[in-house]
């Protein structure tokens, strides 16, 4: 079973993505993981993305396909991974057709994160993460000072492209560039939105009704 996760920025789809591979025993496949892995590297290559990244811009399409397809291509990704945050447009949409076609893969489901602009704006803004126990909070909705987590000021640290001018620039950047691809995926009977406006256990029951019937099915 390979799936689309797929919503704004702030959505929620790392959360999700994580609970779905632990129930589902899938591999989690984020561009933006594959992105910053990059740039933790160091290379040129690293450096370019780096700079679109903190300038509110998306990474072109051949740079995401390049490092997208050294991991489909792998045999420990044949038919049980979940793509988060991919395809963007109609373009990348192609290129991930034409690599599962030569992988011999197919996509079982495809999920829609739909939430709020307000929401994602708080979600992105308060987003914290601890380098000590490294888990991410949210100022907002899961202060690190709560459930048991005692997180002090100095391991918590903000992602340098959160910043609230970055976040409006790439939700709206992001909802101009998905309409094509939602107008796509909706005509596919395996298509599924979810309100994303609801908290994250919520969110997961429903995706996991829509889940374990599509893993009866393949």
């Amino acid at each position: 079973m390979n799936l689309i996760l797929f919503g704004p920025p702030g959505a929620g789809k790392g959360t999700q993505s994580t609970l779905i591979c632990e129930k589902f025993n899938l591999k989690q496949i984020s561009t933006g993981d594959l992105l910053r892995l990059e740039i933790n590297k160091g290379s040129v290559l690293g450096k370019e993305i780096e700079n679109i990244i903190n300038n509110g811009n998306f990474v072109s399409d051949l740079i995401v396909l390049e490092l997208l397809e050294k991991v489909i291509s792998s045999k420990d990704y044949t038919n049980n991974f979940i793509l988060d945050g991919y395809p963007r447009n109609l373009n990348q949409i192609k290129n991930l057709n034409d690599i599962l076609n030569k992988n011999n893969q197919y996509i079982s489901g495809i999920i829609f994160l739909n939430v709020h602009k307000e929401i994602i704006k708080k979600r992105i803004d308060g987003r914290v993460f601890c380098t000590k126990c490294k888990k991410m909070f949210n100022t907002y909705f899961n202060p690190p000072n709560k459930n048991n987590h005692t997180c002090k000021d100095e391991f918590l640290q903000k992602r340098s492209d959160d910043n609230l001018k970055t976040i409006l620039h790439r939700y709206d950047t992001y909802m101009d560039q998905t309409e094509p691809v939602l107008d796509y995926y909706k005509k596919d009977s395996s298509f599924y939105e979810i309100d994303g406006n609801q908290e994250i256990s919520d969110i997961f029951v429903e995706i996991n009704s829509i889940l374990s019937n599509l893993s009866n099915w393949h």
